[in-house]
């Protein structure tokens, strides 16, 4: 029997690298490579957080590698003038995604907006969110809902404040996450996701499994590198286990559809469309066009905004926080901007944003330093092509190093320290922000980009000038904040943020008239 194992894996061995070598002809003037191995290629270089691994390897091959992972080409490109030639010479050429395990399952088989390939299919479904959802109209519809939510979590904790000089203690990470993921469910479905009130245990129990839904820690595989091994018994466990996660977030995404349903047949005050929210829009588009939007395309649609909106907003957010909180100085000078421009008898509102410049770099500077998606997400070769004078084939899979691209000394002056004022001093320059367009990728580039930056910035921003206008803000402890990076395919803190905090004494006036005596906000 042992014999008949060995034999058995020494052909399959044989016959895998028979295909190798067949399918994995030689192209000319490929860019720069590490040496690899038979078959694998370079997969073994592969090591947490690959965003670093790249950067090594482009400090020694160059800022366009070209790597073999498998039976897999894949391009990894680390400086600005490589993003602008793939972003807008070969913009349509690099405008589809791979086909990967994790798209045929999270994608609805390639269907969803993320993950379909570049066509008629995905313009309309890019049609439906920037005009319904990310336009400057669908973003001011909304602005009411972000700004209850952030009401609600400073109600939150001036209510935990026992007055006096001390201060209260709070874990940003759940904080952050709990209001966005609010505003986004309302958003989508017009509820709550959770109620700051809620039972601790409760919350997090919601909160972990909605991340195993939306943020699961799974990426590219080995059936992705070696599509034959899906043909063999020990590769479907990974199948199963994506094809479980997809049908448990297929069920809560329907049964939001369900209960959106029954909520409008029970609204007897006949006003869903002043209340209208994206899934009101769908079913209207669903009752209309029902072969165009069958249940796989509407939930798909609901889908991406728990999978790309929710988690980088909150963890920007924290990245911001903790920046301020290692730079009291910084932190300070935002204070006197928001005093300066909007004053202590008011919240700060959304039309005050503009007058807030030195907020608006120290958020775009912590996204430079700490990119939530330090690699974009993949793309594709429809043809063949060329970048930087090499030659790509097609169906080459590309890979944007958006950290390491934000932290190009030919782009940045002192990439590595935390400098705010570099983003004044280039709009000093230039009025419309050209002069980095290519090097600070935070919402990525081309036709695929984030279409809800709009809306990303606009929630970011008020939350975090609201927090510092309406309280003190401190670290736990006399150490600095740990700013090391933590797994995942976002780039989440460590250790999370446990900040500490108590109410402006210039604010307490307005915010106890309005808690106290009205218990809303004007």
């Amino acid at each position: 029997m042992e014999t008949f194992n060995f034999l058995s894996i020494s052909i399959f061995i044989f016959l895998l690298f028979l295909l190798y070598k067949l399918l994995n002809k030689p192209a000319k003037n490929l860019p720069p490579s590490p040496p690899s191995y038979p078959i694998i290629g370079h997969i073994h270089l592969l090591k947490k957080p690959l965003h670093r691994t790249f950067h090594s390897l482009s400090n020694k091959f160059g800022p366009i590698l070209f790597l073999q992972l498998g039976f897999c080409r894949v391009l990894v490109i680390s400086s600005p003038s490589a993003v602008e030639e793939c972003f807008s010479k070969n913009d349509i050429v690099f405008a589809s995604r791979p086909h990967l395990l994790a798209g045929k399952h999270f994608g609805y088989n390639f269907t969803a907006i993320g993950w379909a390939p570049y066509g008629q299919h995905w313009r309309n479904l890019r049609r439906i969110f920037t005009i319904e959802v990310f336009s400057s109209n669908s973003v001011q519809h909304f602005s009411s809902i972000r700004k209850e939510e952030i009401e609600s979590v400073i109600k939150h904790l001036v209510g935990r404040f026992s007055g006096g000089e001390g201060f209260v203690k709070v874990e940003m990470k759940s904080l952050f996450l709990e209001l966005v993921l609010n505003v986004m469910m309302r958003i989508v479905a017009g509820k709550k996701f959770i109620d700051y009130g809620d039972d601790e245990r409760k919350k997090k129990i919601e909160l972990d499994n909605l991340r195993e839904m939306f943020v699961p820690n799974v990426s590219m595989n080995l059936g992705d590198f070696f599509p034959v091994l899906k043909w063999f018994n020990f590769i479907i466990g990974i199948d199963k286990k994506l094809a479980y996660i997809h049908r448990k977030r297929d069920a809560y995404l329907q049964n939001l559809v369900v209960e959106r349903c029954k909520n409008r047949e029970n609204d007897l005050t006949d006003q869903c469309e002043s209340k209208k929210v994206f899934i009101d829009v769908l079913l209207k588009l669903q009752e209309t066009e029902p072969e165009q939007y069958p249940r796989d395309i509407v939930n798909g649609l609901i889908g991406i905004f728990f999978t790309a909106g929710t988690d980088t907003s909150a963890l920007t957010m924290e990245w911001v926080m903790s920046a301020l909180l290692n730079h009291p100085d910084v932190l300070e000078k935002v204070m006197v901007e928001i005093n300066l421009h909007v004053g202590n008898h008011r919240l700060l509102d959304e039309n005050d944003l503009p007058k807030l410049p030195y907020l608006h770099s120290v958020i775009n500077e912590t996204m430079r330093l700490y990119p939530v998606a330090p690699l974009s997400v993949p793309h594709v070769s429809s043809e063949e092509c060329t970048v930087g004078g090499y030659g790509v084939p097609r169906g080459t899979i590309l890979l944007t190093n958006i950290w390491a691209v934000h932290k190009d000394p030919k782009a940045w002056d002192d990439p590595m320290e935390f400098k705010p004022e570099r983003f004044i001093d280039a709009l000093e320059k230039d009025k419309e922000g050209k002069l980095w367009s290519y090097s600070f990728l935070p919402f990525g580039m081309g036709r695929r980009g984030c279409p809800g930056n709009l809306m990303g910035m606009q929630l970011v921003s008020l939350v975090l000038g609201r927090l510092i206008q309406c309280f003190e803000w401190g670290r736990l402890g006399n150490e600095e904040v740990d700013m090391s990076e933590g797994p995942g395919l976002t780039m989440p803190i460590a250790k999370p943020l446990v900040a500490v905090c108590k109410p402006r004494q210039a604010m307490m006036d307005f915010l106890t008239k309005n808690l106290v005596d009205s218990g809303n906000f004007i």
